[in-house]
């Protein structure tokens, strides 16, 4: 019975050990400036934190075998309630510790703000005056990822690359549900969202292909939706954008509409040029041109809703009332017509030949 007790504890060690031994432990080891001080913050409040815990346990031990029954010689003061010196080791000790908690906790927050533009490269590389950051759209869909280069004219499904310790730029969206991207060897996780845009500031400071992910449930193909970063030199920077651009035809708004419908396992593909205002059109959720964008939408609501005040295309206009005071009324410079779908107003649609008709 012990023998086979002994084997099977065994069995269970050695299981434990190869299934730790896959784990990837790129995020307390990454390669991307962000990502080191957002791991070395982990390291640092643990070891705050162990501070008490550590002393805790160990004391918890103690007493159960100091005052153990069995224990004749330790002191017996079944009177005994109160002690201001342990109540100011026990209550002042984690006070200090949440104090310095958080204070690194508010200093962090501030620093590595994602919206917050990049100060330095690396720990020992400051950040090289005059140079631009990389910018790249992202869009999360369903269930696969867009990035758009705006600057290299380029888009990639499935597949980014950025020049190693060049600082990045992402702006980020999503095409239906809130998503999360994630690239453990960059940075920390930022959500995306329809309708509204999020920034990221990373960069990265080793050269090599890393996993990135979608870190938030968003269906049925939300397993399979990774994409692999390429941290490059600036030379194969340059040769993977000129193999998109070779390789690849353009990204309009109807190829867009096509890809944003539900599909997994979605190969990486790659896009030579890119309808110009798509991203903005991405943002505004109005790709298709058949329904108002959200722009609009909120720039209606905020000049008091679907009434004459909140039409998109006024003006005041100042008028002469009956007992000669003068005063300002709003007044409608140009609707939507057969004659003049884009609602111009009516001094430059009668310069482009589309005046409305009365």
């Amino acid at each position: 019975m012990y023998p086979n007790k002994s084997l099977r504890n065994s069995a269970l060690v050695l299981s434990a050990s190869f299934a730790l031994s896959g784990c990837d432990w790129i995020v307390m080891k990454p390669h991307g400036d962000i990502a080191q001080q957002q791991a070395q913050l982990i390291v640092t409040s643990t070891l705050l934190m162990l501070l008490i815990i550590v002393p805790v346990i160990a004391l918890t031990l103690l007493f159960a075998w100091r005052y153990r029954q069995s224990n004749a010689e330790a002191t017996y003061a079944p009177d005994w309630d109160h002690s201001t010196r342990l109540e100011l080791v026990i209550w002042g000790a984690p006070l200090l510790i949440i104090i310095a908690l958080g204070a690194i906790t508010w200093i962090s927050t501030h620093k590595l703000d994602p919206f917050r533009p990049l100060d330095r490269i690396a720990a020992d590389k400051p950040l090289i005056p005059g140079v631009r950051p990389l910018q790249v759209y992202a869009v999360s869909m369903d269930w696969k990822w867009l990035f758009i280069y705006p600057e290299q004219g380029i888009a990639t499904v499935n597949e980014m690359a950025a020049p190693v310790d060049r600082p990045i730029h992402f702006r980020l969206t999503s095409t239906s549900v809130m998503n999360t991207f994630y690239v453990p060897a960059l940075a920390g996780m930022i959500y995306t969202m329809p309708g509204m845009e999020t920034q990221l500031h990373a960069v990265i400071n080793k050269a090599g292909v890393y996993d990135g992910l979608s870190a938030h449930y968003s269906g049925a193909g939300f397993s399979d939706m990774r994409f692999k970063f390429h941290g490059l030199s600036n030379e194969d920077f340059a040769r993977w954008v000129e193999t998109s651009k070779a390789g690849g035809a353009t990204l309009t708004r109807a190829d867009y509409l096509q890809l944003e419908l539900p599909s997994a396992r979605e190969p990486v593909r790659r896009f030579a040029e890119v309808e110009p205002g798509l991203w903005g059109a991405i943002v505004d959720r109005c790709v298709d041109g058949n329904k108002m964008c959200v722009s609009q939408m909120m720039a209606i609501d905020a000049a008091g809703g679907a009434g004459k005040g909140g039409l998109a295309s006024t003006m005041k206009s100042p008028w002469q009332d009956a007992d000669g005071g003068k005063r300002e009324r709003i007044v409608v410079a140009a609707l939507c017509t057969p004659t003049n779908p884009q609602g111009l107003p009516i001094e430059i649609a009668a310069v482009n030949g589309v005046a409305p008709k009365n």
